[in-house]
């Protein structure tokens, strides 16, 4: 019988006492192994870059960076499970809501740690759904005046990133895959073309063709092949055909 790998889990919590209760009650879990803890949103940041946790049991009123900014600022790469910890029941809706895997009240309770826990085995070992969601609290987590919709879950191999949505280029449907189109490789979505178009709705991608959307800054040339038609060049050279009936789109572009 084979065991599963341990979870290896960082504290942050600028509290001391609430660290310490934290580390306690997880030591109840034989499958948990505490790597390290952090006190601030800095400290934070540096030991998710250097341990690479599969579960963060994040704080979110801490002074300085607080756990939305820690979130929002992820190492390149960081593919962490979150649970969002506070004493504010508002702010625990809005992690939950948002994407957090789960979400702990002051004082935690056994039995809420043990459920928690229960939900991260489930995800543990399933990197896409550990990205997605991810990628949904990242989203939330952006200031109110900031745009929404910042990072897209692509995969190249059997690894998955959180990709910069101002890094992407293009997306480009190929029969049933989507690729994300980057300057430096490309990667595979993880969602159709049509749910990343609505997802996107309202910010610098174009949909261009039935099959592709680019992000207009990244547009280098513009082309007329006809009255109707047009070649847009992308920065890394690649180029896309406009249909004609995206053509009112890309004269619209050119207003800009």
């Amino acid at each position: 019988m084979t065991t599963s790998p341990a979870i290896r889990t960082l504290i942050v919590d600028d509290e001391p006492i609430a660290r310490q209760i934290l580390r306690e009650e997880l030591g109840r879990f034989s499958d948990i192994a505490i790597v390290g803890e952090a006190e601030n949103g800095e400290q934070a940041l540096a030991k998710i870059g250097q341990l690479a946790p599969d579960l963060v049991l994040l704080d979110l009123q801490m002074p300085g960076l607080g756990g939305f900014d820690v979130i929002h600022r992820l190492p390149e790469g960081a593919l962490p499970i979150v649970i969002i910890v506070t004493a504010y029941d508002e702010h625990a809706i809005r992690a939950f809501e948002a994407g957090a895997l789960d979400y702990l009240l002051k004082p935690i309770s056994q039995e809420r740690l043990a459920k928690a826990l229960d939900r991260v085995r489930t995800l543990h070992g399933r990197p896409r759904d550990v990205a997605e969601s991810l990628g949904r609290l990242i989203e939330a987590a952006e200031p109110p005046t900031a745009a929404r919709a910042r990072k897209v879950v692509g995969r190249a191999g059997e690894e998955y990133f959180l990709l910069n949505l101002d890094d992407v280029l293009a997306f480009q449907a190929e029969r049933e895959l989507v690729w994300i189109v980057t300057a430096r490789q490309r990667y595979l979505a993880t969602q159709a073309l049509s749910h990343i178009d609505s997802r996107l709705r309202g910010t610098v991608f174009q949909r261009i063709h039935r099959n592709a959307l680019v992000n207009v800054n990244h547009v280098r040339r513009m082309s007329p092949l006809s009255s109707q038609r047009w070649l847009l060049t992308l920065s890394n050279g690649q180029e896309f055909t406009v249909s004609k009936r995206q053509a009112h789109n890309v004269r619209r572009m050119l207003q800009w």
